[in-house]
């Protein structure tokens, strides 16, 4: 039997790549082209269409409200993403054990994760509200007035904030349980014989030997922070005053109660730059460090 020629091989093992091409194309590069498209025109549900340019980023750059989702989304990133990645990263460490106490820990703090945005909304707000909710009864149990969490405008941020990472724990655990107990455990034994401490094997040894599932964690954790809707919309639907509407409420609250379709495609396109960047420059910072290195 004679070989096959390189070309025609090529041409094969194209074939299998073929069927991702076509789902690719079709669901993740044309919408993002028509986004693009469709942010350079002034549109609504109806199809009337007509091409302004930049005319509609250079609304956005001057609407008060965009700018304030901005700055909350930001805010919001900062508040939920180091926690989320440090307080993973310990009960990762503290779980890193062949029992079963550490099993069943395990599975409880990553039960929360396959909950719905809606079942979590509705435990925390019967936490977080004023008229007999948990924290309001515990207050009024210490003779304390009860704190508006989910209507003052300073409180309201943090306060969803803590619903996420209570949401959002296990899957950052996890990821970094699967890094963990791929550490050989020979580094720790050889640790222990010279008396490391623990603080000198955790940033001697373990840091060090997970630092790319610790990128991992914090780009997804960007990525996915960045993209707050579900929470906002229903503990406060983005009140008081705005203070809690994060990008995404302000793009659906355009798009489909104001039906500006190529308004709210242009917002899409600057959260869409917005996360690339933030994980560009993540990206970039790691591997700088590690070039030190």
């Amino acid at each position: 039997m004679t070989a096959a020629s390189p070309r025609k091989s090529s041409w094969v093992n194209g074939l299998f790549v073929t069927p991702y091409l076509v789902v690719y194309l079709a669901l993740l590069l044309y919408p993002l082209l028509a986004g693009v498209w469709l942010s350079l025109h002034k549109a609504d549900l109806f199809g009337g269409e007509a091409f302004v340019g930049l005319e509609n980023f250079g609304r956005l750059l001057r609407d008060t409200v965009f700018l304030q989702a901005v700055r909350n989304t930001f805010w919001f990133v900062l508040l939920t993403v180091p926690p989320l990645a440090i307080i993973a990263l310990a009960l990762a460490i503290a779980l890193n054990r062949p029992t079963r106490a550490a099993a069943f820990f395990r599975g409880v703090f990553f039960s929360s994760s396959v909950l719905s945005v809606t079942i979590v909304t509705l435990i925390w707000r019967l936490v977080l509200i004023p008229d007999g909710g948990l924290i309001a009864n515990i207050l009024h149990a210490a003779g304390r007035p009860p704190i508006p969490l989910l209507s003052h405008p300073d409180l309201v941020l943090p306060a969803i904030a803590l619903t996420t990472v209570w949401w959002c724990l296990g899957l950052p655990m996890m990821l970094y349980l699967a890094a963990l107990q791929q550490v050989p455990a020979e580094l720790y034994e050889a640790a222990a014989l010279d008396r490391a401490s623990p603080w000198k094997a955790l940033t001697r040894i373990t840091l060090p030997s997970i630092r790319r599932t610790v990128v991992l964690v914090v780009i997804i954790q960007c990525v996915l922070q960045f993209q707050l809707f579900g929470q906002a919309q229903l503990l406060t639907q983005g009140g008081p005053n705005g203070a809690s509407r994060p990008i995404v409420l302000f793009i659906y609250e355009v798009g489909f109660r104001r039906w500006d379709i190529g308004y709210a495609a242009a917002a899409s396109e600057i959260l869409f730059g917005l996360i690339l960047v933030a994980t560009v420059l993540q990206y970039v910072t790691t591997r700088e460090k590690e070039a030190v290195r």
